[in-house]
């Protein structure tokens, strides 16, 4: 349809909303000169808070308007969050639980993002050396999985083409082996060492893990550390933090000399009870906005007491979120 003005070519007359009504614009008219003004203020006002709207969508990493987990996953900064010490042990244990349970919910979309922060974490970790009994558990669950969907072909949903996932399951068996030979260099440093510090402080630095693995493995760097990783006051602590004592007392495990052997009992209250989970910086969910967003970030709240409608979200209660 063509302009309507002089030339149907010109993009016709331009009009100015005055307190008369709406004039159309002369040059050099004074309600040309009044409009301008008009126009000027609106666009300014709305320039400054267009620039207030994104700084608090690139600043805050919250999001919301997504119904589906597949969305939340890809429009949530994973990619960025591993990056960030505190909040990579939080997108791990995520990634985990989607790999159980929620891989053929997510889009082809979230999918192809899913492997992508994967990769990306795997490489983090070959670099860093950061935590790779976490990334073995990771892929391990992942490729248990791909195998029973693809054996189980045409009896489950799968998103892609068949090939596509054996080439995703050939890619994790090749990240299992590069984590496997993975070799741990050695720190060379001349200054102050772990071993270097007195006992107490090695002993307070013990009782502030909460992952018993994290202690066997500490404890393998010394000799002293070994011996102080193996203090059954540091293990009970340990039962008494994670486990009610209605379920350790289910479980007792008596030691040759008749003691209580509070290690093993660790590891066996965990086959039967979840632990308590740990994480520098998680994601949490304002009841108020509907938003979900990074605990380190914020988000700009319009209720009265924000800090009320705050509600921390675990990996496994982001995954609840979205169930239906």
């Amino acid at each position: 349809m063509p302009f309507l003005g002089q030339d149907w070519r010109s993009p016709g007359w331009r009009w100015v909303k005055t307190e008369d009504g709406w004039k159309r614009c002369e040059p050099f008219s004074p309600a040309l000169e009044e409009g301008n003004n008009q126009l000027n203020d609106i666009n300014c006002e709305f320039a400054a808070k267009k620039r207030k709207k994104d700084h608090f969508r690139n600043n805050t990493d919250s999001q919301h308007g997504y119904c589906t987990l597949g969305e939340a996953f890809n429009r949530l900064d994973f990619s960025s969050a591993i990056q960030d010490i505190r909040r990579f042990n939080y997108v791990v244990k995520l990634l985990q639980l989607i790999a159980k349970s929620q891989l053929t919910s997510l889009s082809g979309a979230a999918q192809k993002n899913y492997f992508n922060i994967l990769d990306k974490i795997v490489q983090k970790v070959m670099e860093d050396q950061y935590n790779p009994r976490l990334i073995k558990d990771l892929l391990q669950d992942l490729s248990s999985t791909l195998c029973i969907l693809i054996r189980g072909v045409g009896k489950s949903v799968l998103v892609g083409n068949i090939n596509i996932w054996i080439c995703r399951l050939e890619t994790i068996l090749l990240w299992q082996q590069q984590l496997k030979n993975l070799q741990m260099n050695k720190q060379v440093n001349n200054g102050l060492t772990l071993s270097d510090l007195p006992l107490h402080m090695l002993n307070n630095i013990l009782y502030r893990f909460s992952d018993g693995w994290d202690i066997i493995t500490l404890g393998q760097v010394t000799p002293t550390l070994y011996m102080l990783s193996e203090d059954r006051q540091l293990w009970k602590k340990l039962c008494q933090y994670h486990f009610a004592e209605k379920q350790f007392c289910r479980h007792l495990i008596p030691s040759e000399k008749g003691h209580i052997d509070w290690k093993l009992m660790y590891f066996a209250l965990q086959k039967y009870y979840p632990i308590k989970e740990q994480y520098g910086d998680t994601l949490h969910f304002c009841r108020h906005c509907s938003i979900l967003f990074w605990k380190d970030t914020g988000h700009p709240c319009t209720a009265s007491d924000p800090n009320t409608c705050l509600m921390p979200v675990s990996p496994q209660h982001f995954i609840d979120l979205f169930k239906f």
